[in-house]
């Protein structure tokens, strides 16, 4: 019969779980597991105190730090000895569980967790104090520097379940529960230096990583420290979480910082020097015109994922560093001083070595922009908290010396001491923006807690000795505003010059290419090679680009959401939406930095250029602000900032933007069709002169957009009644001004081009020469070539301009015709018309043949009909008869034949017979016009000098005084120089058409004189015929008495 098995002692089992727990023995038993230390001075120890060999809670400790410090030969080294006593605890804990004695069960398992809480104790220990035990030395030689604690970390976070995503896994290296006792709950003097070392290797994983590399993991692992507050706090106050030193710039701050290697992951190019790792470009886009479409979209798909993980995960890290009160000042002082310390990266040219790279600012963009979502609710609900005096009083970031909307740096300056002398303007952080960030929401059920937004209503908080605060969505708001303007907005442009670099080198290939067949050489074919380098590493950076930001809707969007923030909010410091705008411009406003608003221009006109970033975003505020401010240079004095407006409006007609969304912004909006004419109008006068050397090239390109947009406009019957309108009582005013510029820029730019054509096919002659052309040397060659294709272009540009010009002349002479036919206007017209005619159908007319015109715009039948049509409609409103007056008068293209070649010409290219017969009609008028005019000017005879205009050596109709000069002109003469310039002719003084002075008593001698004349020849006209009849009377006498 069996013996029964003695039942073991709770004193019994202690002991042998403590061996099993810590790997050791206090007899020396020969164990068969090598790792068991026999601690014989230990065992010593105990029998000389008189105690039993037997392991037990009590002695835990003394046997545990024997063991490290014993320096056993082959024994593990601390740390993961440590590691594998907390798991082999874990592992007994969880055997412990089935006893079935409660009472036993209890004490074990409190023997268990004081194990557990030992080894976690020692190993931080030991972390914190590498030499402190011996065999860490002696192991040390072959140790890597990088914390043992790391891998273990890597394990945790690649197999937990949390914001990134991953499947759940207990294998691994990292016992359950170890990470979580270590950082948690400890004195944070002995965590800190550990800590600190292990941000130290996530940064140093993560150097020169690109997109396509490993940084997921160490994300992760960065994310899962900060959610300790002992990693939080430790993290913020590590020497490199804002590095110092006289040398601190943008760049060193990106590679230095623990938070830096992490923005800077990016699929977008940087500096050879800081170059990432694998290269994107090369292995996603590599010989992109050869690869199939799906792995093209697979790449793009790829890269945006990617970096929609980075940018999670960095948010993530931000937020977790927001919510807690202790590490929020550190979070907000680290993102002012990498905005500050950037400045320059608004530059047109930026430093690559001191300035971070378009990468990381990128994604600082992406992260802000979803700190920023609690607050861009649809209502924009939570905007009264945004201070427009952090501007001028926040200490954080640099924000006076931005050039502002309207006000000068002496301005702002003046005005902030005059508002508020010697005081700081104070604020703590509410209850309020404390659960925001605690919960990152922003739901609308407590939305109507704020009341109306006024910019006047700051809500001090704190006493104003305190240094200033404000809450953090205005903090927020400004640092985002600021990222976005050196991150964002500046890799649009970059993308853009990329784009114009592609374009360039491939126009320079094609002509190299063009060479290559009469002039081949070895440096014509390395100039070729280089080329096509160049093109294929432009066009991988371009692809870059577009997969990292233009394929992200989600960024692009959210970018939208914070930028139509800004334009509500910014309109809120002028009173809100409504026109017309205060007479004076609130200094708030005007002190405001312009590029918030510029970049949201640029960001909505790159983004009506992607399909569908505009679907599902509110444009009507947008629209709004557009309107109030393009022709408001009271507000924004920066004109080329007003005509970025106009771009944008320019991208949403419907024929452009193809969406039915933007034509009710046009049709169906209220400010719209209230003011947009009228201030495209006025922009248009405005732009002649913006103050830049390049003024006059500047304003065709701007006038091109605010054509296209007129011409749309004048099809939308709403805003054609408007344009009438304006025209009506605008007849002397803006309409006028806006008449005269369009007429100035059509005579040039289609005499430019007719010029041009003469000179290009001299061009052509020259290279049509074959053995002529061969006989020159090369280098000649190319530059006639590049000079002739140059022609070409200036040809295309300026000829579509002046097309479009002429063709506004004519649409609108159709309906509005009485500022044509004003005194200081209808000469100018008849001028410009009659020029274009004879260019047209003069005898020169063959001269401007050109093999394909219209690859140059140039369509010449096309053109003379609606020069045709101006004068037709000119004709029918001219009630007074002065047109053809004015068209006679034109000493320099008009003659008598001009009006019946024209007339000859349109029959040949089929025009309506009733408008030929209009024409000619016309032509007969001016030509009964000149024969009146010639025997006007025989009976005048010598006219004296003082009746006649300075300027144009005609005689004066309503001579006036100039008030500067004293000198006497004529007024229409005058009104015309100054609908293009506001001075006296003679002095460049300043000079209006109301400060004219009538000289009542010189016209009332001209008219005297006039009259004089004309009795004069009406008296010699009644001599003559009294002498016909007196020689006619005589000769019948003399027939009578013969």
């Amino acid at each position: 019969m069996a013996t029964q098995k003695r039942q073991r002692s709770p004193a019994e089992i202690e002991d042998a779980i403590l061996r099993k727990m810590f790997l050791v023995s206090l007899t020396d038993s020969m164990e068969n597991d090598s790792r068991v230390v026999y601690l014989e001075m230990t065992a010593a120890e105990i029998l000389s105190e008189g105690k039993e060999l037997r392991l037990s809670r009590d002695l835990m400790e003394r046997i545990l730090i024997d063991r490290l410090s014993g320096g056993f030969e082959s024994a593990e080294p601390p740390f993961p000895y440590l590691l594998g006593c907390y798991r082999r605890a874990y592992e007994e804990g969880k055997k412990i569980q089935s006893m079935k004695d409660k009472n036993v069960r209890s004490e074990m398992e409190i023997v268990v967790k004081q194990a557990k809480k030992l080894s976690v104790s020692y190993c931080r220990l030991h972390l914190g104090n590498p030499g402190l035990f011996p065999s860490a030395v002696v192991s040390g030689a072959n140790k890597s520097s990088v914390s043992p604690l790391l891998p273990l970390i890597f394990s945790e976070v690649s197999s937990s379940v949390g914001g990134f995503g991953g499947s759940s896994s207990s294998s691994g290296g990292c016992p359950p529960g170890f990470l979580e006792e270590f950082f948690r709950d400890s004195d944070f003097d002995s965590l800190d230096p550990i800590l600190k070392a292990l941000y130290e290797d996530l940064r140093g994983s993560v150097l020169k990583v690109s997109a396509l590399g490993n940084f997921q993991q160490p994300l992760r692992a960065l994310l899962f420290l900060v959610s300790f507050p002992s990693g939080a706090k430790s993290l913020v106050n590590h020497p490199w979480w804002i590095p110092k030193g006289a040398y601190l710039n943008g760049r060193v701050i990106e590679m230095t910082s623990i938070l830096g290697p992490f923005f800077h992951v990016s699929s977008l190019p940087d500096h050879t020097i800081f170059k990432s790792e694998p290269d994107v470009g090369q292995q996603c886009f590599s010989e992109a015109s050869n690869r199939r479409p799906a792995d093209m979209l697979s790449s793009f798909t790829t890269i945006k994922t990617l970096m929609n993980n980075l940018n999670d995960g960095l948010s993530e890290v931000l937020l977790s560093l927001l919510k807690n009160s202790e590490t929020r000042e550190s979070v907000l002082e680290y993102l002012a001083e990498v905005i500050n310390k950037n400045s320059s990266r608004a530059h047109i040219q930026v430093d690559p070595i001191s300035c971070a790279s378009s990468g990381m600012f990128v994604n600082l963009s992406a992260v802000m922009l979803r700190l920023c979502e609690p607050f861009l609710d649809a209502n924009l609900t939570k905007r009264d908290k945004i201070d427009h005096k952090y501007v001028f009083y926040s200490t954080r970031l640099d924000l006076r010396g931005l050039t502002a909307l309207h006000a000068s740096s002496e301005e702002v300056a003046e005005w902030i001491n005059k508002v508020n002398p010697g005081k700081t303007d104070s604020r703590q952080y509410s209850d309020g923006e404390n659960r925001l960030l605690q919960s990152q929401e922003a739901t609308s059920s407590g939305s109507n807690a704020f009341g109306p937004f006024s910019p006047h209503n700051p809500k001090p908080m704190s006493s104003s000795g305190e240094k200033a605060k404000y809450p953090f969505i205005c903090e927020c708001f400004f640092m985002t505003a600021r990222v976005l303007n050196l991150g964002l907005l500046k890799a649009f442009s970059d993308f853009k010059h990329l784009v114009q670099d592609i374009s360039r080198c491939e126009d320079a290939l094609l002509n190299l290419k063009d060479t290559r067949g009469s002039a081949p050489s070895p440096q014509l074919e390395s100039d070729i090679a280089r080329l096509e380098k160049e093109i294929e590493s432009y066009s991988q950076e371009k692809l870059c680009y577009e997969a990292q930001i233009l394929r992200d809707g989600a960024l692009i969007q959210q970018a939208l959401s914070f930028c139509r923030l800004m334009v509500v909010w910014l309109v809120g410091l002028v009173g809100g939406f409504k026109m017309p705008l205060p007479s004076t411009c609130p200094m708030e406003f005007a002190c405001m930095p312009e590029h918030f608003v510029e970049d949201a221009m640029e960001l909505l006109i790159f983004a009506s250029r992607i399909p569908k970033a505009l679907d599902g975003v509110l444009l009507d505020d947008f629209m709004n602000f557009i309107i109030m401010f393009m022709a408001s240079p009271n507000f924004i004095r920066n004109p080329y900032l007003r005509a970025k407006m106009v771009e944008v409006l320019n991208c949403w007609m419907p024929r452009r933007s193809g969406s039915s969304i933007t034509a009710t912004l046009f049709e169906g909006h209220q400010l719209s069709l209230e003011y947009l004419v009228r201030n495209l109008l006025k922009l248009y006068v405005d732009i002649e002169f913006t103050g830049s050397h390049t003024q006059f090239y500047d304003k065709f390109n701007i006038r091109h957009n605010i054509a296209e947009l007129l011409e749309y406009l004048w099809q939308v019957p709403s805003h054609r009644n408007a344009w009438r309108q304006i025209a009506k009582e605008e007849e002397k005013g803006v309409y006028l001004n806006f008449l005269n510029f369009l007429v100035n820029d059509s005579i040039y730019l289609l005499d430019e081009s007719l010029n041009k054509i003469l000179e290009l096919k001299e061009l052509e002659a020259e290279m049509s020469n074959t053995a002529e052309w061969e006989r020159r040397p090369a280098q000649e060659r190319q530059e006639r070539t590049r000079l002739f294709h140059s022609q070409e272009n200036i040809i295309r540009i300026d000829m579509k301009l002046a097309n479009e010009d002429v063709s506004m002349l004519a649409f609108t002479s159709e309906q509005i015709t009485a500022p044509f036919l004003l005194p200081e206007m209808v000469e100018r017209v008849a001028n410009m018309l009659n020029y274009f005619l004879l260019q047209l159908v003069g005898p020169q007319r063959k001269s401007l043949s050109l093999k394909d015109p219209e690859k140059y715009e140039f369509r010449p039948k096309h053109l003379l009909k609606q020069i045709v049509y101006i004068y037709v409609h000119l004709a029918k409103g001219d009630t007074e008869n002065i047109f053809p007056s004015a068209i006679s008068k034109d000493g320099r293209s008009y003659y008598e034949k001009l009006f019946s070649d024209a007339a000859e010409v349109l029959r040949k290219i089929g025009e309506d017979g009733r408008v030929i017969q209009e024409f000619i009609e016309l032509g007969a008028k001016a030509k009964v016009a000149a024969s009146e005019a010639m025997d006007t000017e025989e009976a005048l005879g010598e006219i004296p000098d003082e009746f006649l205009d300075p300027i144009q050596y005609t005689l004066m109709k309503d001579p006036v005084i100039l008030p500067s000069s004293k000198i006497t002109v004529d007024r229409p003469v005058i009104q015309r120089h100054l609908l293009s310039d506001n001075t006296d002719p003679f002095n460049r003084s300043h000079l209006t058409p109301d400060m004219l002075i009538p000289n009542d008593e010189l016209k009332a001698r001209i008219q005297e004189f006039i009259r004089s004349q004309e009795l004069k020849k009406h008296g010699e006209g009644l001599s003559m015929q009294s002498t016909k009849a007196t020689i006619q009377t005589t000769t019948g006498e003399m027939t009578l008495i013969d």
